[in-house]
Formats: C-alpha cells, sequence, structure tokens
C-alpha cells in the first residue's frame, strides 16, 4: 500500500485553480473527524499556517502550474495513508471525494466511512 495521499489531475485542477485566486497560497488541509453516517468524514478546507506536528504533502504538477501542497494532522494521518482525493461534479453538486484503501466501507454519498481494524 503506497503510503502518500494522491490527487487524481481532476482535484489538481480545481485546487490550482483555488490557490490561483487566492494571493496568499493556501494549502489544502485533509483530515478525519468523528461523525457522518459511518462513524468518520472527511473535511478539507485551505490554511496558509501548519500546526507544528502537521504533515506536509508536496504534489508536483507541470512547470507551469503552481504545487500543491496538501496538509495532513497527525489523527488524520493514518486513516489517509494511501489514500486518493478526486474531484468530482454531477447533477448534486461538486466536491472532493475521497478514494480510501483504510475503510472497511462508506456511506453512499462517500463523505464519511468506518475504518479498517
Amino acid at each position: 500500500m503506497s503510503t502518500e495521499l494522491t490527487l487524481t489531475p481532476a482535484a489538481q485542477k480545481h485546487i490550482q485553480q483555488l490557490i490561483i485566486e487566492e494571493t496568499n497560497q493556501p494549502k489544502l488541509r485533509v483530515y478525519v473527524t468523528g461523525g457522518g453516517c459511518s462513524g468518520l468524514q472527511y473535511g478539507f478546507n485551505f490554511v496558509t499556517e501548519l500546526a507544528e506536528d502537521d504533515t506536509l504533502v508536496q504534489i508536483s504538477l507541470p512547470e507551469e502550474n503552481p504545487n500543491v501542497q496538501v496538509v495532513i494532522d497527525p489523527l488524520s494521518y493514518p486513516y489517509l495513508l494511501g489514500a486518493e482525493v478526486d474531484y468530482q461534479s454531477g447533477l448534486y453538486g461538486a466536491k472532493f471525494v475521497v478514494k480510501n484503501p483504510n475503510a472497511k466501507s462508506t456511506c453512499g454519498c462517500g463523505s464519511s466511512f468506518t475504518p479498517e481494524e
């Protein structure tokens, strides 16, 4: 299993667009928190500063585009090892979606999961 968090091209493109709109070059924080219909749920937000114990994942992109930096806190990190973040849009809106090899099950909307024991 991969030890990195990866981004699909669609997620990279969307994050790049959001970063370009900001002047302070934010980083995407991906985290796991309690809740959701399956026990744990994913969260996403942009931050400009890191906590001392955060892990910074650098995603290299083509030269004409900025690098995307993803931040993961230490409690979320084990749940996100090997996960892939995608960005999908459809009839019900647009959102980041996580494909997580550490999930035993996920809810129908894909925003929460039950971790492997």
